[in-house]
Order: C-alpha cells, then structure tokens, then sequence
C-alpha cells in the first residue's frame, strides 16, 4: 500500500453548521468523507469525474464538486449539503418549485442541482433562462427534461426578487 493511502490528516471545519473533528486518510475526497465518515448521503457519487454535478456541495458559499476536492483542502471552511440546506429552510422555496414543476424524477441528481440553483437565486436578480441553463450546464439529469429545472428555477428567482411569476408550461 503507498504512503499516500496510509498517511491521515487531522481536519477542522464547519458542516451544516457543525463543527467537526476528525481524521481521514490524506487523499480522501469531500464527497467520501460526507457519505463515509460523516453518514451525509443527500449528495451522491456519480461520474466521479466532476463532470455530472450529483456531487455539488457548497463550501464557503461557492459550489464545488465533492468528488474532485480532497478534504485535506477544507481545513477550516464551512461546508453545507442538501441536509443542512433543507434544515435550515435555506432551499425550501427551491424544494417547492421543484415539485411544483415536475422537475425532478428519480432524485439522483436533484441535491447537486439544488444546491447549484441556490447560489444562483440567492443574488436577488432574475437571471434570463439562457443564463439559468448555463449556470446549471455542470448538473446532469438523465430522467427529466430541463425545462422544468429552469421553469422551478426561474419561479423562485423571481419570488425573491419581488417579480410577478411569468413561468408558463411548455407544450411538449
């Protein structure tokens, strides 16, 4: 076995607003150390190659994919999945939207577009549909159309900003 499989490291941050101690091997990724040490399963290993976005977390505020960030790099940042985003009724105008709108299926991918979609509603303006399809362009749904994810998407964005909703169904 290599020295990087055996070594450990002591880490220190913030999950859900937690503080959390523990000791992992060195080249443990985020979303290992979410699912394995910590029993937060809400976020998912997909691709494993921060190509599909089921792995999206946010760590001090910004989106990052869990399977691509090693926990080593996180000493001291405050980390949230879908757990805490849900407790804390951070998503819960998203959650909403999102049945209301049929736009998720199978819920594999919904945590990582969740948290995608909140920094993204969170800035106050109504993004345009283009540029809510580009922001969400790093999470894949392989079970529903994504019309539905930017109907959801869109209803919320202008809720907060204080806009009349102008979502309509698309006849598909």
């Amino acid at each position: 076995m290599s020295e990087h499989f055996r070594s450990r490291i002591d880490l220190e941050f913030t999950v859900n607003g937690e503080a959390v101690e523990l000791t992992v091997p060195a080249g443990r990724h985020l979303i290992d150390v979410l699912r394995l040490d910590l029993e937060l399963t809400g976020s998912h290993a997909g691709c494993e190659h921060g190509v599909c976005g089921a792995c999206t977390v946010l760590v001090d505020g910004q989106t990052v994919r869990g399977c691509l960030t090693l926990a080593a790099q996180l000493d001291g940042a405050e980390i949230w999945t879908v757990e805490g985003l849900t407790e804390s009724g951070a998503i819960a105008d998203l959650q909403a939207a999102f049945v209301e709108r049929n736009a998720l299926q199978c819920g594999y991918c919904t945590p990582g577009m969740l948290a995608s979609a909140k920094t993204l509603v969170e800035s106050g303006s109504v993004p345009s549909r283009e540029a809510i399809r580009e922001h969400m362009s790093g999470n894949y749904c392989r079970c529903t159309g994504y019309e539905a994810i930017v109907d959801a998407i869109e209803t919320v964005a202008r809720t907060r900003a204080g806009v009349e909703a102008r979502v309509e169904a698309k006849v598909r």
